[in-house]
């Protein structure tokens, strides 16, 4: 339900794109807004299996770690900045 609604908007404000299928990013205004999504998301994934967040528009890969992130989240983040820095 959530695809076909976000689809439907995606339509109905832009007609034209190209864009299909279901997001998978989200702007947030704030960093207030992005942590109360960002948690939601991860209680609603299941499992508590989350990656990021992700720093966008630096040179190099940049992630953030907080002090509260487990050994899994420091491996996936790891994980993904070594595939990102190989890429380039």
């Amino acid at each position: 339900m959530m695809q076909h609604l976000m689809n439907a908007i995606r339509q109905q404000v832009f007609p034209n794109s190209r864009l299909k299928g279901q997001p998978n990013l989200l702007v947030m205004p704030n960093l207030d807004a992005a942590n109360i999504t960002y948690n939601g998301l991860k209680v609603a994934a299941g499992d508590n299996l989350t990656i990021g967040p992700i720093l966008l528009g630096t040179s190099r890969p940049a992630h953030i770690l907080t002090s509260t992130a487990t050994v899994r989240r420091i491996v996936n983040l790891t994980a993904l900045t070594v595939v990102e820095a190989g890429g380039k």
